[in-house]
C-alpha cells in the first residue's frame, strides 16, 4: 500500500489566526500563555485537516520561522540576545524582529538578517556563525509537539532542517569557514535523533533542499560525512529535497545511508525514473506529485499515467506527498464563495491538495474505478481550463509579437540623463526619500473594507483616502524629506492592487500565505493574458502632487514582481507572461509621464527571488527579466527619472545584471546586513545612483541619526557621494506612525550631517 504524508502545512490558519495572535502578543494585549494556546489550537486543527494521511508533520508549525526554530533547537543564538532576560520566546522574537512584546526601543537588539527561502516569497532568519560558535541541544519544543500529536491519535513525523542545509543557509560573521562547524554540529543532531527515538518516533523528515543547488566538492563531501555519522541513529531518516532538480547530485542523494529519499516530481519529473532505478531496494521513495507552490488543480488522470508504472516497480516502497511544504499555498478553497465559479473549478488550496493526494493513493491501492468520480471531475476541470476563451486574448498576442529591442532603450545614456534630471529636480547631495508606502492604520483598512462592502459611496471613499494622502504629504514636508510619496493608502497590497485593475487576474478572499513572521500576502491568481483597460495610479499621484512643490514619485510595481508574487499560470512560459505584464506597466509609466510626473519608481522587489537555483540557468532568466523591466521603464524622456527598489535578498552576485536594468536610481536593502551589499562594489563600479537602505523597517527598533550616518559613511567609501540617496530599506506600511516619524527624523538629520561634511 502507498504511504501518504506531507512535508508541511500552512501555519497561519485559515483566517490568519496566528498573525493576529502574534501581533496581539507584541502589543502586550495577550500573554505568552495565550499565544501558546493559540499555537496549540492551530496545530490540532491542522493535524485534523491531514487526518487522511498515514503520517502528519510535527515541527513544521512555527511562531515566526522554521529556520529560526532550528537555530533555537541547536542552541545557536546570537550573543546579543544571550543576557536580555525574559522567556525563551522573548529571546526568540528579539532575534526575529529586534524586540519582543511591548519593550522600549532601548531594550531592543539588532534583528537577525532576513532573506528569501530559496526561490520563494517566504523569508527566513539567517543563522549566524563565527569561529567560536558552539551548539547545544534544546529539543523541548519538538518533543512537546510530538506528545500533542500522539495524544490526539496521529502518527507524528518530526520535521527538521538537515545539518548540511542548515550550515548552507547561514552566514559566517567573521572570516571562518562555516563548513568547519559540521564536526561540532553532528553530535547535536545525533543527540536530537536519539531523543526522538526515545519518544517512539519511527520516521524523521530531514529537509536538505541544498541538494538541488550547485554544490562544490566540499559541500558534497559534507553530505557524505554527515549522513555516515547519523546512519547509526535509531529513527528512519527521510531526506527531502524540493524546489528543483538533483542533476549532478542525484547519485549522491540516492547513495546517502538513509531509509528514504523525497524527490520533487513537479520540478524534476524527468528524474523520477532515474531515482526509481538507482535507489537501493531497501529504501523508500517519496514522490512529490502535487504542486505545493501553486494553486492549479492537478490533472489526476495524467499524473496516474506516469505514476502507475512507478508503483508497479516499487510497490510498498512508494510514498506520495506534495512536492514541498504546503506553507506556500492558502489553506482552504471552500471559503472562496465569491470567486468566479469557472476559475474556482481550476484551483486547489492546501486542503484540496490533500484530497488530490488521497485520490491518487486510492487509485494506486484499489484501482482507478475506486475513484472514478474524482478522476472525472479532475479531467473536466483540466479540459475547461484548456479551452476557456477567458484565458487567451488575440489582441495581447499581437502586441507581444510587435515587441522590438527599441522598446527597452532610453534615449540617452545615464550620464547625459542624470545631468538633465539634476537640473530639473534641483536635489541636494544625499537626497532623502522613502520607498513608497506609509503606515496602513486601522482607519485606512476599515475605509477600504467599507468601500468594498458597499457601505461607503465612492465620493466618501475618495475623500477619506485624500485626507490620508494629505496627512502623508504634510508629515513628509514637516520632516524635510526631499522626494515625497503619496503613501499608498488606497492600496491593499503592492501586487494585488495592480492585479485588480488588469485583465487576466482573479482574486481570492482568504487566499493568504505567509511571507515572514506575521506578514501575510494574498497573491493574485494570474490565469489569462494580461492587458490594462485604463490608468491605474494617475489620479492619486496627480492629487498628491497638487499638495506640494516638492517632487512626488509615481509608485508602480514592476512586471517581474507582479509575476513572481502571483500564482502564475503554468500553461505558457513565464517569460511570455512577464512580457505581457511589462507592456501593461509601460502604458502606466507613459500615462504618468504625460501627466507631469517627473520621478517614477517601478518596484522589482522580487527580481532575485525568481532567479533559478542553478547558476547555469541564471542567464536565461536574467535576460528576459531585465528585458521586461526595460520594456516597462524605458519609454520615457531623458528628464523623467526612473527609480526601482529591491527588498531583502542577496544581490552581490547579480549586481552587474541589476546595472543592466539602467534605472536612474536603485534603492536596495542593506541595513540588517550592515552594508554587506557594498562588498559587491569592490570589483564592480555600479554606474548609476543608488540608495542603500539605512532603516530596517521590519523591526520596531528606531534608529538614531548616528547609526544611519555611520552606514552611509560606509556606503560613501564605495560609491561617490553625489550618487548616493538616503532611504529606508522597504515600504513603511507595516510600521506605526510613532515609530516612523522619529526614524525618518533621524534619517533626515543624518543626511544633513553628511551634506555638511562635504562643505
Amino acid at each position: 500500500m502507498v504511504t501518504t504524508h506531507t512535508l508541511g502545512f500552512p501555519r497561519i490558519g485559515a483566517r490568519r489566526e496566528l498573525k493576529f495572535a502574534q501581533e496581539a502578543f507584541w502589543k502586550g494585549q495577550i500573554s505568552e500563555e495565550e499565544l501558546q494556546i493559540t499555537g496549540a489550537d492551530l496545530r490540532r486543527r491542522h493535524w485534523q485537516n491531514q487526518h487522511q494521511l498515514d503520517q502528519v508533520p510535527v515541527g513544521d508549525f512555527s511562531f515566526y520561522d522554521q529556520v529560526l526554530d532550528m537555530s533555537f533547537t541547536l542552541g545557536n543564538l546570537p550573543e546579543r540576545v544571550g543576557d536580555t532576560g525574559g522567556s525563551e520566546l522573548d529571546r526568540y522574537f528579539r532575534v526575529a524582529r529586534g524586540r519582543s512584546g511591548q519593550e522600549s526601543s532601548c531594550c531592543g537588539v539588532q534583528a537577525g538578517e532576513m532573506t528569501k527561502w530559496f526561490d520563494t516569497n517566504y523569508h527566513y532568519i539567517v543563522p549566524e556563525f563565527h569561529q567560536h560558535t558552539r551548539f547545544q541541544l534544546n529539543a523541548d519544543r519538538l518533543i512537546e509537539q510530538i506528545r500533542e500529536a500522539r495524544s490526539q491519535g496521529f502518527t507524528p513525523k518530526p520535521v527538521i532542517i538537515g545539518p548540511v542545509t542548515y550550515l548552507w543557509l547561514g552566514k559566517a560573521k567573521d572570516q571562518s569557514n562555516r563548513l568547519l562547524l559540521l564536526e561540532l554540529l553532528l553530535p547535536v543532531y545525533s543527540e536530537l535523533l536519539d531523543r526522538l527515538a526515545a519518544h517512539g518516533v519511527d520516521w524523521v523528515q530531514v529537509d536538505e533542499p541544498a541538494l538541488v543547488t550547485d554544490l562544490d566538492a566540499d559541500w558534497r563531501h559534507a553530505f557524505i560525512l554527515a549522513y555516515h555519522h547519523l546512519k547509526t541513529s535509531a529513527p528512519n531518516l527521510l531526506v527531502t529535497t524540493y524546489f528543483g532538480e538533483l542533476r549532478e547530485n542525484l547519485q549522491l542523494a540516492c547513495e546517502l545511508p538513509v531509509a528514504g529519499l523525497h524527490l520533487d516530481a513537479i520540478s524534476a519529473p524527468q528524474e523520477v525514473a532515474r531515482v526509481a532505478d538507482w535507489l537501493p531496494p531497501h529504501k523508500q521513495l517519496s514522490l512529490g506529485v502535487i504542486n505545493g507552490r501553486n494553486i492549479w488543480r492537478t490533472d489526476l488522470e495524467k499524473t496516474l499515467d506516469w505514476l502507475e508504472p512507478v508503483y508497479e516497480k516499487l510497490g510498498d516502497r512508494l510514498w506520495l506527498a506534495p512536492s514541498c511544504s504546503l506553507l506556500h499555498v492558502p489553506v482552504d478553497l471552500t471559503s472562496e464563495q465569491k470567486l468566479d465559479p469557472e476559475i474556482r473549478s481550476w484551483l486547489a488550496f492546501a486542503i484540496q491538495k490533500l484530497d488530490e493526494l488521497n485520490t491518487l493513493s486510492k487509485a494506486l491501492n484499489h484501482g482507478r474505478a475506486a475513484v472514478r468520480k474524482e478522476l472525472a471531475e479532475s479531467t473536466l476541470a483540466a479540459n475547461s481550463r484548456k479551452t476557456s476563451e477567458r484565458v487567451h486574448d488575440a489582441c495581447v498576442q499581437i502586441r507581444i509579437e510587435d515587441i522590438s529591442p527599441t522598446l527597452g532603450q532610453r534615449q540617452s545614456p545615464y550620464p547625459a540623463r542624470i545631468a538633465i534630471q539634476q537640473e530639473k529636480l534641483g536635489l541636494p547631495h544625499f537626497p532623502t526619500t522613502t520607498i513608497g508606502s506609509f503606515p496602513q492604520t486601522r482607519d485606512i483598512r476599515q475605509t477600504r473594507l467599507q468601500f468594498r462592502r458597499g457601505e461607503l459611496t465612492e465620493a466618501d471613499y475618495t475623500r477619506r483616502i485624500q485626507e490620508e494622502v494629505q496627512r502623508c504629504v504634510a508629515e513628509q514636508e514637516a520632516l524635510g524629506l526631499d522626494v515625497l510619496v503619496h503613501g499608498e493608502a488606497e492600496r491593499n497590497d503592492m501586487v494585488e492592487y495592480f492585479g485588480e485593475q488588469l485583465d487576466g487576474y482573479a482574486f481570492s478572499q482568504f487566499g493568504w500565505v505567509q511571507s515572514y513572521g506575521s506578514r501575510c500576502v494574498k497573491p493574485p491568481i494570474l490565469f489569462g493574458d494580461i492587458s490594462r483597460p485604463k490608468a491605474m495610479t494617475v489620479e492619486w499621484i496627480r492629487y498628491a502632487q497638487s499638495l506640494t512643490e516638492k517632487p512626488m514619485k509615481g509608485m508602480l510595481t514592476g512586471p517581474v514582481t507582479l509575476l513572481n508574487w502571483s500564482f502564475v499560470r503554468d500553461d505558457q512560459p513565464r517569460r511570455e507572461t512577464c512580457r505581457q505584464l511589462a507592456l501593461a506597466i509601460r502604458e502606466e509609466v507613459l500615462d504618468l509621464e504625460a501627466d507631469g510626473v517627473g520621478i517614477i519608481q517601478i518596484d522589482e522587489a522580487a527580481l532575485r527571488e525568481g532567479l533559478p537555483l542553478r547558476r547555469s540557468d541564471w542567464n536565461d532568466y536574467l535576460e528576459w527579466a531585465i528585458e521586461a523591466f526595460r520594456i516597462a521603464a524605458n519609454g520615457v524622456r531623458d528628464e523623467t527619472q526612473i527609480h526601482t527598489h529591491m527588498c531583502y535578498s542577496e544581490f552581490n552576485d547579480i549586481i552587474e545584471a541589476i546595472a543592466r536594468m539602467d534605472a536612474d536610481v536603485i534603492t536596495i536593502e542593506t541595513s540588517r546586513s550592515d552594508m554587506e551589499l557594498l562588498d559587491a562594489f569592490r570589483g564592480f563600479q555600479y554606474p548609476n545612483d543608488i540608495g542603500p537602505g539605512v532603516y530596517d523597517i521590519h523591526s520596531p527598533n528606531i534608529p538614531d541619526s548616528e547609526q544611519i550616518r555611520s552606514l552611509m559613511v560606509k556606503a560613501a567609501e564605495r560609491i561617490p557621494a553625489e550618487r548616493l540617496w538616503v532611504n529606508p530599506d522597504c515600504g513603511l506600511k507595516t510600521r506605526q506612525w510613532e515609530e516612523v516619524v522619529p526614524a525618518l527624523r533621524s534619517m533626515v538629520a543624518a543626511a544633513r550631517e553628511l551634506r555638511a561634511s562635504l562643505q
